[in-house]
C-alpha cells in the first residue's frame, strides 16, 4: 500500500544526496503506478519487457521508463521505441542489438553497463576485467545509436552490512576509474545505479546517484 508520507521522506532523503529515485513498479498495476505518479514520481523501473509494454501503453506519456531487469536480445525491439534508460546491459552482443534496434527507431538509447559485484552466481553482469577489456575496444565498435551513461550493480543479498558496503565501494571505485580512464565516454558517463529498498542508504553513502526502490514505495510485492 502506497504511503504518501513515507514516499515524501524517501524522496527528500535521496534528493539530499543529489541522487535520482527510480520507483520499481514490477508486479504493480497501472492504477497503483498512477497513485505514485500523482504524488509527483515520473521515473519508473520494470524488470520484464512483457510487463513494461502494457504499462507504457496505458499510462501517461511523460513517464520515463527504465528497464532494470535482465534483458534478452530478442525482446529489445519491443522497448527500443520508448525506453528512457536500460540499466542491465551485460554483454557486447546485447549492446549491439540495442544499437541496431535504435537505428530502426531513429533514436539513441541511453544504457548502463551492469557489473557483477555480488558473491551470488545468479547475478548477471561484466566482471571488472571484462568491463575494462570491453571499454578498451569500445570506440572501435559499431555502436552509433547507444549512449553509455554509467554503471549498474547489485550487492549480495545479505544482512552483512560490511559486505554490502564493500561491494558498493568496489563498484564506485570502478566507476571512478572508468570515468577518468575512458574520457571518450564523457560527458554522458555520469550514472552510478546501485541500491534498492534494503540497502539504498549504504549505496548512497558509497556514492550511488541513482537508487531503484520498490517495496518501500509500493509496499511488499504481489
Amino acid at each position: 500500500m502506497f504511503n504518501h508520507a513515507i514516499f515524501n521522506t524517501l524522496h527528500e532523503e535521496v534528493s539530499r544526496y543529489g541522487a535520482t529515485l527510480v520507483a520499481v513498479s514490477k508486479t504493480k498495476t497501472p492504477n497503483e503506478i498512477l497513485t505514485v505518479y500523482q504524488a509527483g514520481q515520473r521515473i519508473f523501473g520494470e524488470n520484464k519487457v512483457q510487463e513494461l509494454i502494457p504499462k507504457y501503453e496505458q499510462l501517461p506519456k511523460d513517464i520515463e521508463w527504465h528497464l532494470i531487469g535482465h534483458l534478452q536480445s530478442n525482446k529489445v525491439k519491443y522497448i527500443a521505441p520508448f525506453v528512457s534508460l536500460i540499466h542491465s546491459v551485460d554483454s557486447e552482443k546485447l549492446l549491439q542489438v540495442i544499437s541496431k534496434e535504435a537505428v530502426k527507431c531513429n533514436r539513441i538509447i541511453p544504457c548502463l553497463l551492469q557489473v557483477h559485484i555480488a558473491e551470488e552466481e545468479t547475478k548477471f553482469g561484466f566482471s571488472e576485467q571484462e568491463l575494462l577489456a570491453f571499454l578498451t575496444n569500445y570506440a572501435a565498435l559499431p555502436l552509433s545509436n547507444v549512449r553509455l551513461c554509467g554503471l549498474m550493480g547489485m550487492a549480495t543479498y545479505t544482512e552483512n552490512v560490511a559486505q554490502v558496503r564493500k561491494e558498493f565501494a568496489q563498484l564506485a571505485a570502478i566507476f571512478k576509474q572508468v570515468a577518468q580512464q575512458y574520457v571518450n565516454l564523457q560527458p554522458h558517463f555520469k550514472v552510478l545505479s546501485m541500491g534498492m529498498s534494503a540497502d539504498y542508504r549504504i549505496a548512497l553513502e558509497e556514492g550511488s546517484n541513482m537508487v531503484r526502490i520498490g517495496s518501500l514505495i509500493f509496499g511488499e510485492r504481489s
